[in-house]
């Protein structure tokens, strides 16, 4: 059966806006946060598929620097690469600090996507994660995954977890828009 390719849009409901600005305004805060914590003093930074979004950069000290990477050949990123392939030509311990905004619902198998951003931080450096858990289906298409707190344990196993913050559906509880996440690579 071939998945269903949403070529006519469905116009976005009262909640579908609602939960995309309070996201949005999340992951601001987040850029905020991580900036501020971790991207002070010349750190190298790599932030993943930003080119559709502003991503971290207008967040970040003038001394930082950020590469960027995108699966999409037109986006000018630094690297052209698919999180999902472990020979993915991007340096191995290269950054301090790995962002990953609203990317990891869109790989096909998340935890090779992971096993490839653990592989680029340096032995100590941050992963900081957005993944949408109570969001509609949205491109850019294939939009594989929804995630919860359990399975953003199972897929950081890896990594010292340093915190998994729900942003929480107003009324409805068990029921997070997103979750962001801090996670160390191991020494």
């Amino acid at each position: 059966m071939t998945p269903r390719r949403y070529a006519n849009p469905v116009t976005p409901s009262a909640m579908d806006s609602e939960h995309y600005g309070m996201l949005r305004d999340n992951i601001k805060e987040f850029y905020v946060d991580i900036s501020q914590r971790d991207c002070q003093g010349g750190v190298c930074i790599l932030d993943v598929a930003p080119e559709r979004h502003a991503g971290i950069q207008p967040h970040l000290p003038e001394d930082a620097k950020l590469e960027t990477l995108d699966l999409d050949a037109a986006s000018n990123a630094t690297y052209i690469a698919d999180l999902c392939s472990p020979d993915a030509l991007v340096p191995a311990d290269r950054f301090d600090v790995v962002i990953c905004t609203e990317v990891l619902e869109h790989t096909l198998n998340p935890f090779a996507a992971v096993g490839t951003l653990r592989k680029l931080l340096r032995p100590g450096g941050r992963l900081c994660l957005s993944t949408p858990f109570n969001f509609r289906i949205h491109g850019p298409l294939p939009d594989c995954w929804r995630f919860t707190e359990h399975g953003l344990r199972a897929l950081l196993i890896e990594f010292d977890i340093e915190d998994i913050k729900p942003l929480d559906t107003p009324d409805r509880p068990l029921m997070p828009i997103q979750y962001t996440s801090i996670a160390r690579k191991r020494l």
